[in-house]
């Protein structure tokens, strides 16, 4: 399947979800919000929410420091 993530399309596995997403794009245990579809996704849902073909996703990393 292919999606958009941060405007650039990607191919990906088939049957994710938004938690394995972000385990494979190496975010896992860090800070992240995500859209989906212009949708703000609760962390909660990342474990259930399938990426779907075609979808557009934004995925950002909460980043510390002064």
């Amino acid at each position: 399947m292919k999606a958009t993530i941060n405007g650039r399309l990607r191919e990906l596995p088939d049957e994710l979800t938004l938690a394995r997403l972000i385990e494979l794009l190496g975010s896992a245990g860090k800070s992240v919000a995500v859209a989906q579809n212009d949708r703000v996704i609760r962390r909660t849902e990342y474990e259930t929410q399938p990426v779907r073909d075609g979808d557009c996703l934004e995925i950002i990393e909460a980043v510390a420091g002064g």
